[in-house]
């Protein structure tokens, strides 16, 4: 099964290097370690969020705020919005400037969406994350380095997909977040039955995909 790679759009990148403790304190960062501010808006929320997961592997950055927007980038507040903020925050500039590679070459090269029916009309996150950064382990309640099968897609495609993929593999659900959610998709993670099998998170993965395709191609089907 070979999908058309959606890829993501980085929309606006800036740092401040030295920020004012209350901006700090607002965006969930601590003046106590925190300094500087790493800032970034793309057009795919779930993208963006497993990049800034990659970037907390690649510099000592902590992931402080990431919330995705009402409606999805179709509907966004401005030319530069998007459909999610992410903000890292760090000791020192050098780290965000660090962390900051890692997550563009992330979005460039690895996480996106993909065309599900041939016409853009569904898309569809099939994504595994081979080792776990402490932001998103924390999310999931895992350990760093696990893997996870991170799934997406729109509500109906996505709910047959959850299905299939926990049935495809020896895999367990550590978070079903059923639609709507901010953008009016759906989302689950899913990690192996053993911790570290990274096998059983790819072949849920692809079972998934194929389900939302399945949908997308045949939405009337019995």
């Amino acid at each position: 099964m070979l999908l058309e790679p959606i890829v993501p759009t980085v929309l606006s990148v800036r740092r401040i290097p030295s920020a004012d403790p209350a901006v700090l304190a607002a965006y969930g960062a601590d003046p106590a370690r925190h300094v500087a501010l790493g800032l970034v808006t793309c057009d795919q929320d779930d993208a963006l969020y497993v990049a800034l997961d990659e970037a907390t592997k690649h510099a000592p950055v902590d992931v402080v705020f990431a919330r995705s927007f009402y409606a999805g980038s179709a509907h966004a507040s401005g030319r530069l919005s998007g459909e999610i903020l992410g903000v890292i925050a760090a000791a020192e500039p050098q780290a965000i400037e660090d962390g900051l590679a890692a997550l563009i070459a992330c979005l460039a090269h690895d996480a996106c969406f993909y065309d599900a029916d041939g016409k853009r009309g569904v898309s569809v996150f099939p994504h595994v994350i081979s080792s776990l950064g402490h932001y998103l382990a924390r999310e999931a309640g895992l350990a760093p380095g696990e893997p996870m099968a991170y799934l997406v897609a729109p509500p109906l495609e996505a709910t047959l997909g959850f299905d299939a993929a926990l049935k495809a593999a020896a895999v367990r659900a550590v978070k079903i977040t059923p639609p709507p959610t901010e953008t009016n998709f759906a989302c689950a993670w899913l990690t192996g039955m053993d911790p570290g099998d990274l096998a059983a998170c790819e072949a849920a993965a692809t079972a998934f995909a194929a389900a939302v395709v399945d949908v997308a191609t045949r939405p009337h089907a019995r």
